[in-house]
C-alpha cells in the first residue's frame, strides 16, 4: 500500500466497497436477510446498518462532530453494546431504510473529500472504514455459504483469468536469521496489531510449496485421523467430540470412497488439488501430527512470504510487500477480489511465488498459523480500539488472505486472527517439516 492516497483513490475504494456490499446483499428475500439465531454469523440486514454507523461515527461523528444521520443508531448498530444474540430481536429498519441510511453516510463521506486531498489522518481514517466494509463483506460471504443461501454474483467475476490446474508437491528450504516481524513504519495504512516490525530469531526450516490439497487432507480422514487421539491434544479432542467431527464440514460422503462439497446451496464433487478449506486450527494440528508435519510459526510464514534468500543463503533483511516484489496483486499473481468465486487448485498463479518457491501466500485461502494471536512489542490501540485488543490470547493467527479477500487491504505483513474451534472461514494452511 503506497504512502500517499487521494481523495479520487479514496472516492474510489469506497464506491467499489460499497458495490461488492450490496452483490452480497442482492437477490436475498427478507427472511434470508435476518437467518436463524446463530452464534457465529450476523443477521445481514444488522450487518449492513453496522457497516454504515461505522462509517458514521469513526468519520462523520468523531473528527467533524457531526450529529447522527439516524435516530437510535447507536443503540442498534454499535457493535460494542449490541450483545450479538440480541441482534434478531431488537427493532431493526426494513431494508428499504436501512440502504436509504447507508446512502446518506456514503454520500457525506464523499462530499468531505471534495475539493480537496486528505491529511493523513483523514486518508487512514477512510481507509480503516473501507477495509471495515471489505472484512465484513468476506464476512457476508462465508455467511451465504454457513447458511447455505446461493454464490453471490460478483461483478468481478466476468474477468477472472484462467487459473491452471494440478497439485504443487514439495516443499522449499527458506534460511535462517534475524527477521524483522510486522509492519515497517512509513509504508501506509496499517492496522494496530501490526505495529511495529521487531526482530525475531527464525531458525532455518523446510516449509511446503503450496497448501494442503483436498486430496492430501481427505487421506488423513481415510486413515481414521479424525478417530486417533495420539492426532489430537486436549482441547482438539473436546472441540472434535464436542461438535462430532468425522471430517470437514461440508463434505459429505458419496458412495464408498468419493466426496461431495456444499458450495453455497449446491454440491459439487470435491476437487482433488483445490486447498482444504473451512477446516479449523485443530483439524489443521491433527493433520500435521498425522503428516509428521507442523504448522509453520507466524515469523516462519512471513519470513517465507515476504522474505528473500541473502548471498549466503540466510534470510536477506529486506522485505516485501507482496510475494513476488513491490507491484500490487492483479488477476494473473493472486486469487483474490472473488474473481473465481472459490478457490482454484494449488499449483495456480506461478506469477505469484514467493522468492523461495512458495506459492499462493497471498488469496485462495487464509493459513492458519502455529502462533497465538498476541500484541507486538509497545503496543497500543488505534482509533477502532475494539478491533484487536479484546482478542489477544484467545485467537489463532491466520495470514494471507482468501479468495475473498480485497486485494487492496492485505499484504504480507496482515494478520487475521480467529477462535482455533473456527471453520466457517476461508481457512486452510501449510505444513513445515519437523
Amino acid at each position: 500500500m503506497t504512502a500517499q492516497v487521494s481523495a479520487a483513490d479514496l472516492v474510489a475504494m469506497l464506491q467499489d466497497s460499497r458495490a461488492r456490499t450490496l452483490e452480497l446483499v442482492a437477490g436475498l428475500d427478507r427472511a434470508q436477510r435476518m437467518g436463524p439465531q446463530h452464534d457465529i454469523v450476523n443477521p445481514l440486514l444488522w450487518e449492513i446498518g453496522h457497516l454504515a454507523w461505522f462509517h458514521e461515527q469513526f468519520i462523520l461523528r468523531g473528527p467533524d462532530g457531526h450529529p447522527p444521520l439516524m435516530d437510535g443508531a447507536d443503540a442498534l448498530y454499535d457493535s460494542a453494546r449490541v450483545p450479538h444474540a440480541t441482534r434478531w430481536s431488537i427493532p431493526l429498519p426494513a431494508l428499504p431504510e436501512t440502504l436509504a441510511y447507508m446512502a446518506r453516510v456514503h454520500a457525506a463521506l464523499i462530499r468531505r473529500l471534495a475539493d480537496r486531498e486528505p491529511t493523513p489522518e483523514e486518508a487512514d481514517l477512510y481507509q480503516l472504514v473501507i477495509f471495515h466494509e471489505d472484512m465484513h463483506d468476506e464476512a457476508f460471504t462465508y455467511t451465504r455459504q454457513t447458511l447455505g443461501y446461493p454464490a453471490p454474483a460478483f461483478a468481478a467475476s466476468a474477468s477472472a483469468r484462467p487459473a491452471g490446474t494440478g497439485p504443487w508437491p514439495g516443499d522449499v528450504a527458506v534460511g535462517g536469521g534475524t527477521w524483522r516481524l510486522g509492519a515497517e513504519p512509513g509504508g501506509g495504512f496499517v492496522f494496530d496489531n501490526e505495529k511495529w516490525a521487531h526482530p525475531v530469531s527464525v531458525a532455518p526450516f523446510r516449509i511446503a510449496r503450496a497448501p494442503v490439497t483436498n486430496a492430501e487432507f481427505a487421506a488423513f480422514v481415510a486413515d481414521g485421523g479424525y478417530r486417533e487421539a495420539a492426532y489430537w491434544d486436549a482441547e482438539g479432542a473436546r472441540w472434535r467430540d464436542g461438535c462430532g467431527a468425522e471430517h470437514p464440514i461440508y463434505w459429505t460422503r458419496r458412495g464408498t470412497r468419493d466426496w461431495t462439497v456444499r458450495r453455497f446451496d449446491r454440491d459439487a464433487p470435491l476437487a482433488p488439488d483445490q486447498p482444504v478449506v473451512h477446516v479449523s486450527w485443530h483439524e489443521a494440528n491433527a493433520y500435521c501430527r498425522w503428516a509428521g508435519r507442523r504448522l509453520p510459526t507466524e515469523a516462519e510464514w512471513e519470513a517465507a512470504a515476504a522474505g528473500a534468500p541473502a548471498r549466503d543463503g540466510t534470510l536477506d533483511t529486506a522485505k516485501r510487500p507482496y510475494p513476488w516484489g513491490e507491484a500490487a496483486p492483479t488477476p494473473e499473481r493472486a486469487n483474490l477480489d472473488g474473481g473465481h468465486l472459490g478457490c482454484v487448485d494449488v499449483a495456480a498463479y506461478p506469477a505469484g511465488d514467493s522468492a523461495w518457491g512458495c506459492r499462493q501466500m497471498l488469496g485462495n485461502v487464509w493459513e492458519w498459523t502455529a502462533s497465538p494471536f498476541l500484541p507486538f512489542p509497545g503496543f497500543a490501540p488505534d482509533a477502532y480500539k475494539e478491533y484487536s485488543e479484546p482478542a489477544f490470547g484467545t485467537r489463532k493467527v491466520l495470514r494471507g488472505g482468501a479468495w475473498a479477500t480485497r486485494a487492496r487491504m492485505v499484504d504480507t505483513a496482515y494478520r487475521n486472527f480467529f477462535g482455533p474451534d473456527r471453520r466457517d472461514v476461508f481457512a486452510g494452511f501449510r505444513t513445515v517439516a519437523l
